[in-house]
Protein backbone atom coordinates (compact mmCIF):
# COMPACT_ATOMS: atom_id res chain seq x y z
CA UNK A 1 0.00 0.00 0.00
CA UNK A 2 1.53 3.53 -0.75
CA UNK A 3 1.17 6.37 1.15
CA UNK A 4 -1.50 8.18 -0.50
CA UNK A 5 -3.74 5.05 -0.98
CA UNK A 6 -7.33 5.01 1.52
CA UNK A 7 -7.00 2.37 3.75
CA UNK A 8 -10.69 1.17 3.81
CA UNK A 9 -11.69 0.84 7.58
CA UNK A 10 -14.33 -1.81 6.80
CA UNK A 11 -12.29 -3.60 4.88
CA UNK A 12 -9.35 -3.40 7.26
CA UNK A 13 -11.77 -5.32 9.89
CA UNK A 14 -13.21 -7.28 7.94
CA UNK A 15 -10.26 -8.96 7.06
CA UNK A 16 -9.00 -9.59 10.76
CA UNK A 17 -10.01 -11.97 13.36
CA UNK A 18 -11.60 -10.61 16.48
CA UNK A 19 -9.37 -9.48 19.19
CA UNK A 20 -9.55 -8.70 22.57
CA UNK A 21 -10.06 -4.94 22.42
CA UNK A 22 -13.13 -5.72 19.96
CA UNK A 23 -14.53 -8.25 22.78
CA UNK A 24 -13.98 -5.49 24.84
CA UNK A 25 -16.07 -2.87 23.05
CA UNK A 26 -19.14 -5.71 22.96
CA UNK A 27 -18.31 -6.78 26.95
CA UNK A 28 -19.12 -3.04 28.05
CA UNK A 29 -21.99 -2.41 25.58
CA UNK A 30 -23.34 -6.07 26.74
CA UNK A 31 -22.84 -4.79 30.70
CA UNK A 32 -24.40 -1.56 29.97
CA UNK A 33 -27.53 -3.41 28.08
CA UNK A 34 -27.84 -6.19 31.01
CA UNK A 35 -28.25 -3.24 33.74
CA UNK A 36 -30.16 -1.75 30.85
CA UNK A 37 -32.95 -5.05 31.32
CA UNK A 38 -32.23 -5.30 35.37
CA UNK A 39 -33.81 -1.43 35.15
CA UNK A 40 -36.55 -2.64 32.39
CA UNK A 41 -38.36 -4.94 34.90
CA UNK A 42 -37.34 -3.68 37.72
CA UNK A 43 -41.07 -2.61 38.59
CA UNK A 44 -42.13 -5.32 37.82
CA UNK A 45 -40.42 -7.56 40.77
CA UNK A 46 -41.27 -4.49 42.97
CA UNK A 47 -45.21 -4.22 42.19
CA UNK A 48 -46.46 -6.44 45.23
CA UNK A 49 -44.59 -4.51 47.85
CA UNK A 50 -44.70 -1.19 45.84
CA UNK A 51 -48.35 -1.36 46.07
CA UNK A 52 -48.88 -2.65 49.75
CA UNK A 53 -46.35 0.03 51.07
CA UNK A 54 -47.42 3.47 49.48
CA UNK A 55 -51.29 2.19 49.20
CA UNK A 56 -51.89 1.91 45.54
CA UNK A 57 -54.16 -0.12 43.16
CA UNK A 58 -52.96 -2.30 40.51
CA UNK A 59 -54.40 0.26 37.78
CA UNK A 60 -52.52 3.63 39.14
CA UNK A 61 -49.29 1.04 38.63
CA UNK A 62 -49.90 0.48 35.22
CA UNK A 63 -49.71 4.31 34.57
CA UNK A 64 -46.10 4.16 36.22
CA UNK A 65 -45.53 1.26 34.89
CA UNK A 66 -46.16 2.96 31.45
CA UNK A 67 -44.65 5.96 32.25
CA UNK A 68 -41.45 4.20 32.08
CA UNK A 69 -42.18 2.58 28.68
CA UNK A 70 -43.28 5.88 27.28
CA UNK A 71 -39.82 7.69 28.23
CA UNK A 72 -37.79 4.59 26.87
CA UNK A 73 -39.95 5.72 23.71
CA UNK A 74 -38.87 9.49 23.38
CA UNK A 75 -35.32 8.57 24.75
CA UNK A 76 -34.65 6.16 21.33
CA UNK A 77 -36.20 8.35 19.28
CA UNK A 78 -34.11 11.09 20.50
CA UNK A 79 -30.61 9.35 21.17
CA UNK A 80 -30.06 8.09 17.73
CA UNK A 81 -30.33 10.96 15.47
CA UNK A 82 -28.00 12.49 18.59
CA UNK A 83 -25.50 9.69 18.44
CA UNK A 84 -25.06 10.04 14.85
CA UNK A 85 -24.49 13.73 15.25
CA UNK A 86 -22.15 14.07 18.07
CA UNK A 87 -21.19 10.35 18.49
CA UNK A 88 -21.98 6.55 20.38
CA UNK A 89 -19.76 7.00 22.97
CA UNK A 90 -20.83 10.21 24.76
CA UNK A 91 -24.79 9.19 24.34
CA UNK A 92 -24.54 5.78 25.59
CA UNK A 93 -22.71 6.98 28.62
CA UNK A 94 -24.76 9.45 29.18
CA UNK A 95 -27.64 7.14 28.55
CA UNK A 96 -26.05 4.92 31.20
CA UNK A 97 -25.81 7.76 33.94
CA UNK A 98 -29.26 9.03 32.99
CA UNK A 99 -31.10 5.56 33.76
CA UNK A 100 -28.60 4.95 37.18
CA UNK A 101 -29.89 8.52 38.46
CA UNK A 102 -33.65 7.83 37.75
CA UNK A 103 -33.41 4.60 39.28
CA UNK A 104 -32.16 5.99 42.69
CA UNK A 105 -34.67 8.93 42.78
CA UNK A 106 -37.25 5.91 42.37
CA UNK A 107 -35.90 4.68 45.27
CA UNK A 108 -36.54 7.63 47.26
CA UNK A 109 -40.62 8.33 45.65
CA UNK A 110 -43.34 8.44 48.33
CA UNK A 111 -45.82 9.42 46.12
CA UNK A 112 -47.81 8.12 42.52
CA UNK A 113 -46.74 11.54 40.78
CA UNK A 114 -43.01 11.45 41.75
CA UNK A 115 -42.69 7.41 40.85
CA UNK A 116 -43.63 8.66 37.24
CA UNK A 117 -41.62 11.19 36.96
CA UNK A 118 -38.19 8.95 37.66
CA UNK A 119 -39.37 5.90 36.12
CA UNK A 120 -40.18 8.44 32.70
CA UNK A 121 -36.57 9.87 33.56
CA UNK A 122 -35.57 6.43 33.89
CA UNK A 123 -36.76 5.55 30.91
CA UNK A 124 -35.32 8.08 28.77
CA UNK A 125 -31.70 6.22 29.77
CA UNK A 126 -32.70 2.84 28.99
CA UNK A 127 -34.51 3.99 25.58
CA UNK A 128 -30.90 5.92 24.37
CA UNK A 129 -28.80 2.98 25.67
CA UNK A 130 -30.01 -0.13 23.22
CA UNK A 131 -29.55 1.50 20.22
CA UNK A 132 -26.25 3.07 20.55
CA UNK A 133 -25.00 -0.41 22.03
CA UNK A 134 -25.71 -1.92 19.26
CA UNK A 135 -24.52 0.81 16.84
CA UNK A 136 -20.88 0.71 18.51
CA UNK A 137 -20.93 -3.51 18.57
CA UNK A 138 -22.10 -3.76 15.19
CA UNK A 139 -19.13 -1.51 13.74
CA UNK A 140 -16.55 -2.99 15.75
CA UNK A 141 -16.91 -6.47 14.16
CA UNK A 142 -15.79 -8.64 10.76
CA UNK A 143 -19.08 -8.85 8.67
CA UNK A 144 -18.65 -12.37 9.31
CA UNK A 145 -19.26 -11.96 13.25
CA UNK A 146 -20.96 -9.21 13.28
CA UNK A 147 -24.66 -10.64 13.93
CA UNK A 148 -23.66 -13.24 16.13
CA UNK A 149 -21.76 -10.66 18.23
CA UNK A 150 -24.88 -8.03 18.35
CA UNK A 151 -27.29 -11.01 19.13
CA UNK A 152 -24.99 -12.00 21.63
CA UNK A 153 -24.36 -8.92 23.47
CA UNK A 154 -28.53 -7.62 23.45
CA UNK A 155 -28.92 -11.29 25.22
CA UNK A 156 -27.37 -9.25 28.00
CA UNK A 157 -30.78 -7.61 28.12
CA UNK A 158 -32.81 -11.27 29.24
CA UNK A 159 -30.10 -11.91 31.20
CA UNK A 160 -30.05 -8.75 33.33
CA UNK A 161 -33.96 -9.26 33.56
CA UNK A 162 -33.62 -12.82 35.06
CA UNK A 163 -30.88 -11.88 37.31
CA UNK A 164 -33.29 -9.02 38.89
CA UNK A 165 -36.27 -11.34 39.44
CA UNK A 166 -33.57 -13.12 42.09
CA UNK A 167 -32.16 -10.30 43.15
CA UNK A 168 -35.14 -8.41 43.89
CA UNK A 169 -36.26 -11.72 45.64
CA UNK A 170 -33.15 -11.69 48.11
CA UNK A 171 -33.57 -7.98 49.07
CA UNK A 172 -36.88 -6.92 49.20
CA UNK A 173 -37.87 -9.31 52.48
CA UNK A 174 -34.49 -7.91 54.04
CA UNK A 175 -34.28 -3.81 52.96
CA UNK A 176 -38.01 -3.15 51.12
CA UNK A 177 -38.92 -1.90 47.77
CA UNK A 178 -36.44 1.03 47.14
CA UNK A 179 -33.03 -1.77 47.62
CA UNK A 180 -33.99 -3.08 44.50
CA UNK A 181 -33.63 0.69 42.50
CA UNK A 182 -30.72 1.49 44.78
CA UNK A 183 -28.71 -1.26 43.45
CA UNK A 184 -30.05 -0.86 39.95
CA UNK A 185 -28.94 2.83 40.04
CA UNK A 186 -25.26 2.37 41.45
CA UNK A 187 -24.08 -0.45 39.17
CA UNK A 188 -25.49 1.50 35.53
CA UNK A 189 -23.26 4.96 37.26
CA UNK A 190 -20.17 2.38 37.79
CA UNK A 191 -20.30 1.17 34.67
CA UNK A 192 -20.77 4.30 33.12
CA UNK A 193 -18.01 5.69 34.41
CA UNK A 194 -15.68 2.41 33.30
CA UNK A 195 -17.08 2.79 29.91
CA UNK A 196 -15.88 6.59 30.23
CA UNK A 197 -12.68 5.97 30.04
CA UNK A 198 -12.19 2.34 28.35
CA UNK A 199 -14.76 2.79 25.51
CA UNK A 200 -13.50 3.59 22.48
CA UNK A 201 -15.93 5.71 19.87
CA UNK A 202 -17.10 4.07 16.64
CA UNK A 203 -13.90 4.18 14.01
CA UNK A 204 -15.79 4.95 11.03
CA UNK A 205 -18.45 7.58 12.62
CA UNK A 206 -14.98 9.38 13.39
CA UNK A 207 -13.90 9.08 9.77
CA UNK A 208 -17.04 10.22 8.33
CA UNK A 209 -17.55 13.01 10.43
CA UNK A 210 -13.58 14.01 9.93
CA UNK A 211 -11.18 15.78 11.69
CA UNK A 212 -10.34 12.77 14.14
CA UNK A 213 -8.15 10.80 12.11
CA UNK A 214 -5.92 10.32 14.92
CA UNK A 215 -8.05 8.91 17.51
CA UNK A 216 -9.13 6.78 14.64
CA UNK A 217 -5.79 5.54 13.59
CA UNK A 218 -4.95 4.78 17.66
CA UNK A 219 -8.07 2.63 17.52
CA UNK A 220 -7.12 0.51 14.77
CA UNK A 221 -3.62 -0.03 15.78
CA UNK A 222 -5.37 -1.57 19.39
CA UNK A 223 -7.30 -4.02 17.35
CA UNK A 224 -4.24 -4.97 15.36
CA UNK A 225 -1.50 -4.40 17.28
CA UNK A 226 1.70 -4.47 15.26
CA UNK A 227 0.41 -3.11 11.91
CA UNK A 228 1.32 -0.26 10.92
CA UNK A 229 -2.13 2.05 9.98
CA UNK A 230 -0.86 4.76 7.88
CA UNK A 231 -2.69 7.12 4.59
CA UNK A 232 -5.85 8.46 4.78
CA UNK A 233 -8.81 6.54 6.01
CA UNK A 234 -12.16 5.59 3.72
CA UNK A 235 -14.71 4.58 6.37
CA UNK A 236 -15.96 1.98 3.31
CA UNK A 237 -17.00 2.02 -0.93
CA UNK A 238 -20.48 2.35 0.35
CA UNK A 239 -19.86 5.50 2.69
CA UNK A 240 -20.51 8.92 2.65
CA UNK A 241 -20.76 12.10 4.87
CA UNK A 242 -24.34 13.09 5.67
CA UNK A 243 -25.76 15.74 3.73
CA UNK A 244 -26.74 17.51 6.20
CA UNK A 245 -29.95 16.92 5.88
CA UNK A 246 -32.81 16.27 8.70
CA UNK A 247 -30.89 12.81 10.03
CA UNK A 248 -34.24 11.49 10.16
CA UNK A 249 -35.29 11.72 6.51
CA UNK A 250 -32.31 10.02 5.27
CA UNK A 251 -34.05 7.23 6.15
CA UNK A 252 -35.71 7.72 3.66
CA UNK A 253 -33.53 8.22 0.57
CA UNK A 254 -31.17 6.43 -1.70
CA UNK A 255 -34.28 3.72 -1.94
CA UNK A 256 -34.49 2.87 1.62
CA UNK A 257 -38.27 4.25 2.27
CA UNK A 258 -40.26 0.95 2.00
CA UNK A 259 -37.46 -1.26 3.67
CA UNK A 260 -37.48 1.55 6.84
CA UNK A 261 -41.65 1.13 6.79
CA UNK A 262 -41.47 -2.42 6.72
CA UNK A 263 -38.88 -2.47 9.82
CA UNK A 264 -40.60 -0.55 11.88
CA UNK A 265 -44.05 -2.82 11.24
CA UNK A 266 -41.65 -5.52 12.28
CA UNK A 267 -40.51 -3.41 15.70
CA UNK A 268 -44.34 -2.78 16.42
CA UNK A 269 -45.52 -6.24 15.93
CA UNK A 270 -43.09 -7.94 17.82
CA UNK A 271 -42.34 -5.60 20.55
CA UNK A 272 -46.70 -5.56 20.63
CA UNK A 273 -46.29 -9.32 21.47
CA UNK A 274 -43.39 -9.61 23.13
CA UNK A 275 -44.65 -7.27 26.15
CA UNK A 276 -47.99 -8.62 25.52
CA UNK A 277 -46.40 -12.42 27.05
CA UNK A 278 -44.54 -11.09 29.55
CA UNK A 279 -47.13 -9.01 30.80
CA UNK A 280 -49.80 -11.17 31.25
CA UNK A 281 -48.87 -15.11 30.23
CA UNK A 282 -48.82 -15.61 34.17
CA UNK A 283 -52.26 -14.39 34.58
CA UNK A 284 -52.99 -16.29 31.64
CA UNK A 285 -51.55 -19.54 32.65
CA UNK A 286 -52.85 -19.63 36.60
CA UNK A 287 -56.85 -18.78 35.35
CA UNK A 288 -55.87 -21.84 32.87
CA UNK A 289 -55.80 -23.78 36.31
CA UNK A 290 -52.41 -24.14 37.07
CA UNK A 291 -50.62 -22.53 40.51
CA UNK A 292 -49.18 -18.91 40.68
CA UNK A 293 -45.27 -20.41 41.13
CA UNK A 294 -45.35 -22.90 38.57
CA UNK A 295 -47.11 -20.44 36.35
CA UNK A 296 -44.13 -18.00 37.05
CA UNK A 297 -41.56 -20.49 36.29
CA UNK A 298 -42.97 -21.84 32.97
CA UNK A 299 -42.99 -17.91 31.92
CA UNK A 300 -39.65 -17.96 33.09
CA UNK A 301 -39.24 -19.98 29.96
CA UNK A 302 -39.68 -17.88 27.48
CA UNK A 303 -36.55 -15.50 27.90
CA UNK A 304 -34.65 -19.08 28.06
CA UNK A 305 -36.17 -19.68 24.94
CA UNK A 306 -35.17 -16.31 23.55
CA UNK A 307 -31.63 -16.53 24.42
CA UNK A 308 -30.95 -19.70 22.60
CA UNK A 309 -32.71 -18.15 19.92
CA UNK A 310 -30.74 -15.37 19.77
CA UNK A 311 -27.33 -17.57 20.06
CA UNK A 312 -28.96 -19.64 17.06
CA UNK A 313 -30.09 -17.07 14.59
CA UNK A 314 -26.87 -15.06 15.29
CA UNK A 315 -24.60 -18.04 13.98
CA UNK A 316 -27.41 -17.99 11.02
CA UNK A 317 -27.31 -14.35 9.75
CA UNK A 318 -23.19 -14.68 10.35
CA UNK A 319 -23.54 -17.27 7.36
CA UNK A 320 -26.28 -15.90 5.20
CA UNK A 321 -27.36 -12.28 6.05
CA UNK A 322 -31.10 -12.51 5.16
CA UNK A 323 -34.28 -10.96 6.05
CA UNK A 324 -35.64 -14.52 4.80
CA UNK A 325 -34.07 -15.70 8.39
CA UNK A 326 -35.95 -13.01 9.94
CA UNK A 327 -39.73 -14.30 7.85
CA UNK A 328 -38.61 -17.99 8.85
CA UNK A 329 -38.63 -16.72 12.53
CA UNK A 330 -41.17 -14.84 13.42
CA UNK A 331 -43.58 -17.97 11.00
CA UNK A 332 -42.02 -19.69 13.56
CA UNK A 333 -43.37 -17.25 16.46
CA UNK A 334 -46.70 -17.37 15.02
CA UNK A 335 -47.31 -21.23 14.95
CA UNK A 336 -45.60 -21.84 18.58
CA UNK A 337 -48.11 -18.86 20.12
CA UNK A 338 -51.01 -20.59 18.07
CA UNK A 339 -49.84 -23.75 19.98
CA UNK A 340 -49.45 -21.99 23.43
CA UNK A 341 -53.19 -21.30 23.19
CA UNK A 342 -53.91 -24.84 22.88
CA UNK A 343 -51.66 -26.63 25.53
CA UNK A 344 -54.52 -26.24 27.94
CA UNK A 345 -53.69 -26.69 31.57
CA UNK A 346 -50.59 -29.46 30.20
CA UNK A 347 -47.23 -27.76 31.59
CA UNK A 348 -45.09 -30.29 29.52
CA UNK A 349 -46.98 -28.90 26.75
CA UNK A 350 -46.90 -24.87 27.95
CA UNK A 351 -43.20 -25.18 28.93
CA UNK A 352 -42.30 -26.33 25.24
CA UNK A 353 -44.51 -24.21 23.69
CA UNK A 354 -43.79 -20.97 25.72
CA UNK A 355 -40.01 -21.64 24.89
CA UNK A 356 -40.35 -22.14 21.23
CA UNK A 357 -42.05 -18.99 21.42
CA UNK A 358 -39.48 -17.48 22.75
CA UNK A 359 -36.78 -18.61 20.28
CA UNK A 360 -39.18 -16.84 17.66
CA UNK A 361 -40.05 -13.61 19.44
CA UNK A 362 -37.37 -12.76 21.43
CA UNK A 363 -34.80 -14.38 19.48
CA UNK A 364 -36.50 -13.04 16.33
CA UNK A 365 -36.17 -9.25 17.95
CA UNK A 366 -32.03 -9.51 18.82
CA UNK A 367 -31.89 -10.72 15.01
CA UNK A 368 -33.88 -7.36 14.06
CA UNK A 369 -31.40 -5.35 15.30
CA UNK A 370 -28.62 -7.29 14.55
CA UNK A 371 -29.64 -7.07 10.44
CA UNK A 372 -31.13 -3.36 11.14
CA UNK A 373 -28.52 -2.03 12.04
CA UNK A 374 -25.94 -3.34 9.30
CA UNK A 375 -28.98 -2.05 6.58
CA UNK A 376 -28.43 1.72 7.54
CA UNK A 377 -24.86 3.05 7.03
CA UNK A 378 -22.84 4.89 9.14
CA UNK A 379 -24.05 8.17 9.36
CA UNK A 380 -27.18 7.17 10.24
CA UNK A 381 -27.15 3.78 11.65
CA UNK A 382 -27.90 4.89 15.67
CA UNK A 383 -30.72 6.84 13.58
CA UNK A 384 -32.07 4.02 12.18
CA UNK A 385 -31.99 1.83 14.95
CA UNK A 386 -33.15 4.24 17.40
CA UNK A 387 -36.06 4.75 15.47
CA UNK A 388 -36.88 1.67 14.61
CA UNK A 389 -36.89 1.04 18.58
CA UNK A 390 -38.93 4.22 19.30
CA UNK A 391 -41.62 3.20 17.17
CA UNK A 392 -41.40 -0.09 18.38
CA UNK A 393 -41.94 1.16 22.21
CA UNK A 394 -45.26 2.07 21.03
CA UNK A 395 -46.19 -1.51 20.33
CA UNK A 396 -44.87 -2.44 23.80
CA UNK A 397 -47.18 0.01 25.29
CA UNK A 398 -50.33 -1.05 22.92
CA UNK A 399 -49.09 -4.56 23.90
CA UNK A 400 -50.20 -4.70 27.85
CA UNK A 401 -53.30 -3.04 27.02
CA UNK A 402 -54.46 -5.24 24.44
CA UNK A 403 -54.14 -8.23 26.83
CA UNK A 404 -55.79 -6.65 29.54
CA UNK A 405 -58.86 -5.84 27.28
CA UNK A 406 -59.00 -9.13 26.07
CA UNK A 407 -58.75 -10.88 29.97
CA UNK A 408 -61.21 -8.08 31.13
CA UNK A 409 -63.95 -9.54 28.34
CA UNK A 410 -63.22 -13.02 29.54
CA UNK A 411 -61.72 -14.20 25.96
CA UNK A 412 -61.10 -17.71 26.39
CA UNK A 413 -57.23 -18.57 26.13
CA UNK A 414 -57.24 -19.81 22.70
CA UNK A 415 -58.88 -16.86 21.95
CA UNK A 416 -56.48 -14.47 23.00
CA UNK A 417 -53.18 -16.69 21.44
CA UNK A 418 -55.17 -16.40 18.23
CA UNK A 419 -54.68 -12.37 18.83
CA UNK A 420 -51.49 -12.53 19.56
CA UNK A 421 -51.02 -14.57 16.59
CA UNK A 422 -52.29 -11.90 14.30
CA UNK A 423 -48.82 -9.26 14.91
CA UNK A 424 -46.38 -12.42 14.64
CA UNK A 425 -47.59 -13.23 10.85
CA UNK A 426 -48.01 -9.40 10.07
CA UNK A 427 -43.74 -8.95 11.00
CA UNK A 428 -43.22 -12.48 9.30
CA UNK A 429 -44.44 -10.73 6.13
CA UNK A 430 -43.32 -7.39 6.32
CA UNK A 431 -39.67 -9.26 6.64
CA UNK A 432 -40.43 -11.53 3.83
CA UNK A 433 -41.63 -8.48 1.58
CA UNK A 434 -37.98 -6.37 2.65
CA UNK A 435 -36.19 -9.76 1.25
CA UNK A 436 -37.98 -10.16 -1.86
CA UNK A 437 -38.18 -6.75 -3.56
CA UNK A 438 -35.20 -5.11 -2.11
CA UNK A 439 -31.58 -6.12 -3.23
CA UNK A 440 -29.16 -7.13 -0.10
CA UNK A 441 -26.46 -4.70 -0.78
CA UNK A 442 -24.43 -5.46 2.78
Amino acid sequence: MTSTAALDIRKFIDDRPVGRYQLLVATMCGLIVFVDGFDAQAMGFVAPALTAALQISRGVLGSVISSGLVGMMIGALVSGPLADRIGRKPVLIVSALTFGVGSLLTATAQSVESLMAWRALTGLGMGGAMPNAIALTSEYMPRRRRAGAVTMMICGFSLGAAVGGLVAASLIPRFGWPSVFVVGGVIPIVIACVAAWALPESIRFLVVRGGADARARDYLSRIAPGEAVAGPLSPGHDEHVSSGAFVVSELFTNGRAVATILIWVIYFMNLLNLYFLNSWLPTIISDAGIRVETAIRLTSLFQIGGIAGAVVLGRLLDRTFSFWILAGCYAWAAAFVYAIGHAGASVTMLGLTIACAGVGIIGGQNASHALSSEFYPTHIRSTGVGWALGIGRIGSIVGPIVGGWLLAQNTPMRDVFWAAVIPAIMATIAAAVIATHRRQTV
